[in-house]
């Protein structure tokens, strides 16, 4: 690792003598690599450094043990002990910084909700995740947009998939895909007995154009009149549009917007998504087990998380993580249980690297 850090600081070097050439600097697409680059080394040239900085003085310390009076000797026994601590926890940080990243982190996503078991009380906590997840994006400042829903006539979707826009999106969201199990005494039960349901939850890093290519004559594309509530115009106009792709028989609707051309923009953008995620679960046997929290059916027995309102408390069975606080949860503080899902995941990624 040292002789890896070590090049990776040469090159660090290279690349701020090239960020002060003129050439360079001339050159937009040759400049803004190059600063993506650095970036992307920048923190790990830092910790490197502070690194080095504790080696130098645990040297230091060495020589001085050998020398002078007995409290000379105290002192550097001391700033021995502290440099070795240093060096341990900048190794460590190292260790993390230079996991390989997952491509997809930086990021926009897709996330698609689905009721599972349960009846109309799934679909009612599929509206009860969408606000969580609605009010966490709003916390840091990404955009969030519907694509298309499936409302049912108590305030609940069978299903609804909306895109978040913003930096990390995915990096932090990704942990949420799996199926989530409620506890809870529905409104629709009028004799207080608690009921458990279960929704199913996708989060799909955006495609990029330039990631995936759609032969135009593999689509089918048909309009229709959307159908629910909406007014006049929404139901007497053929806006709503559903896109078949078909090589895979992968079929997306959209009729939440008046316009026809709008429903099909984000037909499409839908459709990239999940086309992109099969092409990466095709071109990599790992991917389903680095995510590890893949959708299944929706029965209760596949559970990823566990929210029971009765007593106030989550759990996440992935990780034995339980908390108290369920309705500050609910109310999009979600940091906590990403956190604790991402340190697990890289302290998982560290046990997998060769010593």
């Amino acid at each position: 690792m040292h002789e890896k850090l070590l090049a990776m600081a040469e090159h660090f070097e290279e690349i701020n003598r090239r960020l002060s050439d003129p050439d360079v600097i001339s050159d937009r697409d040759a400049y803004a690599a190059l600063m993506k680059e650095h970036k992307n080394l920048a923190p790990i040239i830092d910790v490197f450094r502070a690194y080095q900085n504790a080696q130098a003085e645990q040297e230091e310390a060495k020589a001085l043990l050998g020398e002078g009076d007995a409290e000379l000797r105290e002192m550097a026994q001391l700033q021995l002990e502290e440099a070795r601590d240093a060096m341990a926890a900048h190794e460590q940080q190292l260790r993390l910084l230079l996991l390989p990243k997952d491509p997809n982190d930086e990021k926009n996503v897709i996330v698609e909700i689905r009721g599972g078991a349960g009846g109309e009380e799934a679909s009612l906590f599929a509206n009860s995740l969408y606000r969580m997840y609605s009010m966490y994006a709003e916390a840091h400042h990404w955009k969030q947009e519907v694509l298309s829903a499936s409302p049912t006539e108590l305030g609940g979707y069978k299903e609804i998939s909306f895109s978040i826009e913003g930096a990390g999106a995915y990096s932090r969201l990704k942990y949420e895909s799996g199926v989530h199990r409620v506890q809870r005494v529905p409104e629709t039960e009028s004799q207080g007995r608690i009921h458990t349901s279960t929704v199913t939850v996708a989060v799909l890093p955006e495609a990029d154009e330039v990631e995936l290519e759609i032969n135009p004559t593999e689509l089918k594309i048909d309009v229709f009149r959307s159908s629910g509530a909406g007014g006049q115009h929404i139901n007497k106009t053929e806006s709503a549009v559903r896109i078949t792709h078909l090589p895979t028989g992968m079929v997306v609707e959209c009729q939440d917007e008046r316009s026809q051309h709008k429903n099909k923009d984000k037909a499409m953008k839908v459709l990239m998504a999940r086309l992109l995620e099969v092409r990466q679960q095709e071109q990599s046997d790992k991917i389903a087990s680095e995510r590890r929290m893949q959708v299944g059916t929706g029965d209760r027995s596949e559970r990823i998380r566990t929210y029971n309102f009765p007593q106030g408390r989550m759990t996440d069975h992935r990780i034995g993580l339980t908390l108290y606080r369920l309705e500050a949860i609910m109310n999009g503080d979600l940091d906590e249980v990403i956190d604790a899902l991402a340190t697990a995941d890289q302290a998982a990624k560290l046990a997998g690297q060769p010593t």
